[in-house]
């Protein structure tokens, strides 16, 4: 088992979101390090940008100093280390009309791990053992599995923690009531897990359920992405939640915030409403002149 092996299986093995900054800083240093050559070493656009815009291949001191890219690199250049051959799928983001998506290359062994460092985070609402999941999206969002879009993958990432699954929604993105009553009726006198983005759990969902007399008390809803969506409507958190609640009994809701360019982290809400990073992760504010990293609760350009 190499170091960066280790690292990642002892963050694993630790509480969701227990790991003390330093003892969490220090792990992933050195593991980002590791990773830095390895990219430096398969990787001639990566690379290229360390030799010209960093130390070359100099380990970083602090974890601060690793070198950071702009995500908007992934729209424009092939950044991968493993071998076509080697590729298990290709990740895009879902970007607007006209624009250009970002490109995640992802081999098997990244993708392991990715779904290893997602059932930890998850087991932390979930439990343990998985549960009947309703897909709050319909069955048409992922075509093929090699080439998918953000939210094609991002359902298919969490179908992995439920079984039987069932889908809210048809291939128009209309509300399936019968499809919705009939999961119930096998699995809504107990614990069960749904999955949907955001937007989609809003306006397709919840606002189209009507007078249905629909009982999710038992649910427990993960959910994310489209804010900006909600945000137009005048939705913010506060009044999502109230929404379920009042509607469909649900109580156990949990945002979280991720990102296709590492799917295997997210930032999941705790009880108090804020984000947490998983073991796994962290976040870096840097300020947007100096790039320092800023003090703490000031704003600035999120890594």
């Amino acid at each position: 088992m190499t170091s960066i092996e280790n690292h990642f299986e002892q963050l694993r093995q630790s509480v969701p979101n227990s790991v003390g900054q330093a003892e969490k800083s220090a792990l992933m240093l050195e593991g980002l390090n590791h990773l830095s050559a390895h990219h430096f070493e398969r990787c001639e656009p990566y690379r290229n940008i360390l030799k010209n815009l960093w130390d070359g291949n100099t380990p970083a001191k602090r974890l601060e100093d690793v070198p950071y890219l702009p995500v908007s690199l992934f729209k424009t250049l092939d950044l991968k280390s493993a071998d076509t051959d080697d590729l298990k799928m290709t990740l895009t983001s879902s970007g607007t009309t006209g624009q250009a998506v970002s490109q995640i290359f992802v081999d098997s062994e990244t993708s392991m791990r990715q779904q290893k460092a997602l059932a930890h985070s998850l087991g932390f609402v979930l439990g343990k053992k998985r549960l009947p999941m309703l897909v709050i999206d319909t069955a048409d969002v992922f075509k093929n599995p090699k080439y998918m879009s953000a939210r094609g993958a991002g359902v298919m990432g969490m179908m992995r923690y439920g079984h039987s699954h069932s889908y809210a929604l048809d291939g128009d993105l209309n509300i399936d009531i019968p499809a919705i009553k009939s999961f119930l009726k096998e699995h809504g006198d107990a614990p069960f897990m749904m999955f949907g983005f955001t937007f989609i759990v809003w306006i397709n969902f919840i606002q189209a359920l009507g007078d249905e007399g629909i009982d999710l008390s038992n649910g427990v809803l993960i959910h994310s992405g489209g804010w900006k969506k909600m945000e137009d409507r005048k939705v913010d958190n506060t009044k999502f939640r109230a929404e379920l609640k009042r509607r469909v009994g649900l109580s156990q809701i949990y945002n979280f915030y991720g990102m296709v360019e590492q799917i295997g982290s997210i930032f999941l809400e705790g009880n108090d409403g804020r984000l947490y990073p998983p073991n796994f992760s962290d976040v870096i504010i840097r300020n947007p002149v100096t790039w320092e990293p800023q003090p703490m609760g000031e704003p600035g350009i999120i890594q």
